[in-house]
């Protein structure tokens, strides 16, 4: 894979800032895995989550995937936590200023390296969570609010070991939530759920997407 052609310590958020080896190191890997992001397409559990915001039961999706997929499936931007960003565009670490990813992909084909900030001369990266780097304050805070007070918190194809996001479901549960967890293999929170199903998340979301169109008579 990608990994087994670079050394992981460059891509360390502190190595990124330090070290202009490291940025064009970096940009070279986030490049190569560019291209699978971008041509990548909704699957049935995208597509049914979507579906589930445009019938008005969706309160927002708390996602670790930075493939910007949901968007592509149809769910609006103010319904979506990103809690590791997206490699979608692309951030001035100085400045802030966003940036469409395919604009500055242009640029490192036509030669830059370690691409640059064109305001301020600040690091361009893109807008992920790097090993290292925080998280986002914000989205975090925003994430830990919707699971205080949603009835119900439906975990999807994530096995709850990465932190904080893993955490959430607990969130949930201690202010009442009913906690249902899909999932192929078994997850440190299958014993405080109130349902459990080892299956596919696409397949598995098809079928309560027209469980609930059915009860709501759609």
């Amino acid at each position: 894979g990608v990994w087994d052609r670079y050394n992981p310590e460059d891509f360390y958020f502190q190595n990124f800032l330090a070290s202009e080896t490291s940025r064009e190191k970096y940009w070279q890997m986030a490049t190569e895995m560019y291209e699978p992001i971008k041509m990548a397409q909704p699957n049935q559990a995208h597509l049914a989550i979507a579906e589930l915001e445009e019938l008005g039961k969706l309160d927002c999706v708390i996602t670790q995937n930075i493939d910007g997929l949901h968007f592509k499936a149809g769910n609006s931007e103010e319904k979506v936590i990103q809690l590791h960003g997206t490699a979608i565009f692309v951030s001035c670490l100085s400045c802030q200023k966003r940036y469409d990813r395919d604009e500055i992909q242009e640029r490192i084909k036509k030669g830059q390296r370690a691409p640059r900030c064109d305001d301020c001369g600040g690091l361009l990266k893109p807008a992920t969570i790097s090993f290292g780097q925080s998280m986002p304050e914000k989205e975090t805070q925003e994430a830990y609010h919707r699971s205080s007070l949603c009835d119900l918190f439906i975990v999807i194809g994530s096995s709850l070991v990465v932190q904080p996001a893993a955490s959430m479901p607990l969130v949930a549960k201690r202010n009442g939530a009913r906690l249902v967890i899909i999932n192929r293999d078994p997850t440190p929170y299958d014993d405080m759920a109130d349902l459990v199903i080892h299956d596919q998340a696409g397949s598995t979301m098809a079928t309560i997407l027209e469980r609930v169109k059915k009860g709501m008579g759609a």
